[in-house]
């Protein structure tokens, strides 16, 4: 096998975007999709190209897939020991993992990651807009106002509460419905596992038939 094919580690969110997050957790979707258009559009395109040659398309997009829900469960599993501790935490990373799948599975289907389409369908994916253009006006708005900015402040329970509590609706849709047990210290590290790894195996698939063109999504493409 190519080892261009091999996805590199994943680096944890920059600090910098966690405070924004924390100081606007209504716009914290958008905060990510940019933050990682910015962070994972070249390594996505150049894993594409490495790799893209002895893999078919679909079969890349899976590779992609797989190796994001694998990070997605790991992730929840370390910090899902925590319980409400790193409950704010926990589903910021899980965002941050799933957004880094998207891009590069529409790598792997040949689109370029540098677009500014790319973070707009994400959200659209997550269910935050219902198109992709939506998402992108939404976007527009945002980068001058907050994504370039360092928000000096305090991370208080309060808006890490607020934080989860919005993240939990688009990235982590199986853990709404049974948030309680990821609460609870140690228990919640192998529940909260198990739930990442469902959402982000619901959102992979959603974004494998997007960029796949199967059809089986009614987002547009752009």
């Amino acid at each position: 096998m190519n080892s261009g094919a091999e996805i590199e580690d994943l680096d944890a969110m920059p600090d910098p975007l966690w405070r924004r997050m924390i100081a606007n957790p209504e716009r914290a979707p958008e905060l990510i999709a940019l933050a990682a258009s910015q962070r994972f559009a070249d390594p996505a395109a150049r894993w594409a190209r490495e790799a893209g040659t002895d893999h078919a398309h679909g079969s890349l997009a899976k590779k992609a897939f797989r190796k994001h829900v694998h990070l997605s469960r790991a992730e929840g599993l370390a910090l899902g020991i925590g319980g409400a501790l790193t409950s704010a935490g926990n589903v910021a990373a899980l965002g941050w993992i799933q957004a880094r799948m998207v891009f590069f599975i529409a790598a792997a289907h040949g689109y370029d990651p540098h677009h500014p389409m790319r973070p707009a369908e994400l959200l659209a994916l997550w269910g935050v807009y219902e198109t992709p253009a939506q998402a992108r006006e939404s976007l527009d708005g945002v980068g001058d106002s907050m994504a370039a900015t360092v928000v000096k402040t305090k991370l208080g329970r309060s808006g890490e509460r607020s934080l989860t509590n919005r993240m939990l609706r688009y990235v982590g849709r199986r853990a709404a419905t049974r948030y309680g047990g990821r609460m609870i210290p140690l228990l919640g590290a192998p529940i909260s596992a198990v739930q990442n790894g469902g959402s982000t195996k619901d959102l992979g698939r959603r974004a494998l038939a997007y960029y796949g063109g199967s059809g089986e999504t009614s987002l547009d493409r752009c």
